[in-house]
């Protein structure tokens, strides 16, 4: 395992594409012929439909999928400490942002995943799965979109998700971030599959032409400065390289 400390925000994946390429972009930064992947679908409320396609998408895989429930929780402490910690892979499905930060919370895994973010695990995840590693983040949790300061701050700044594909989320993240609501951060167009290093951009990729990741920055003068960091298509020579 990297002793590097590595999460990715993922504009897409198992639960809204069809080609996998995503999914098989984050196997592939683990380096390992046969890595071990844990779904979080806290978010979510444990749906079971998502886990579902979880399994469906992964067990045909070269991986050793696992899923981590928390609202029917069978592991004690310790247990859920040394599951999480065996993992290769911690990848943490879309919801409600809010109530994911509060369970984790509750239940002790917002401890035991900046222990594995120490330790090199590779976090991820999309929508509030993408949202939860930073300091701040702009959602839906409370019905309107806004501003939510209650990250893991793992990832300094903000988190903007479905930059390109929901509507009012561009215009309503660049407000928040003008008006310092939020602070400067990443904004993920759906598609693009972005890696930080060390809490830094290293790697981002895009499954269509158009999809980027930009930094949102105040301009100073009560705007933003919007800078796309254009992602790199996948190729075969791409997938698999850590």
């Amino acid at each position: 395992m990297s002793s590097r400390r590595r999460a990715a925000l993922l504009g897409g994946g198992f639960s809204t594409d069809e080609d996998g390429l995503l999914d098989d972009w984050v196997l592939g930064l683990t380096g390992r012929p046969r890595p071990r992947v844990c779904f979080v679908p806290t978010a979510s409320g444990d749906a079971e439909g998502y886990v579902e396609r979880f399994h469906a998408a992964f067990e045909g895989r070269e991986c050793e999928a696992s899923v981590l429930r928390l609202f029917r929780r069978t592991l004690d402490k310790e247990a859920q400490r040394s599951f999480l910690l065996s993992q290769d892979v911690v990848y943490v499905g879309g919801g409600s942002t809010a109530n994911l930060l509060a369970v984790w919370r509750t239940h002790g895994v917002d401890r035991l995943l900046r222990e594995a973010y120490e330790r090199g695990t590779l976090l991820c995840g999309i929508s509030a799965g993408a949202n939860c590693w930073a300091e701040a983040s702009h959602t839906d949790s409370f019905g309107p979109l806004g501003p939510l300061r209650d990250g893991l701050g793992l990832l300094p700044g903000s988190v903007c998700p479905h930059y390109d594909s929901e509507p009012g989320r561009r215009l309503s993240y660049r407000a928040a971030v003008a008006d310092g609501s939020l602070p400067p951060g990443w904004a993920v167009d759906d598609g693009v599959g972005a890696l930080f290093v060390d809490e830094a951009v290293d790697q981002v990729v895009g499954r269509t032409p158009a999809a980027q990741l930009y930094r949102v920055e105040p301009d100073g003068a009560g705007g933003v400065r919007e800078r796309a960091l254009p992602a790199i298509p996948f190729t075969a020579g791409l997938l698999g390289c850590p």
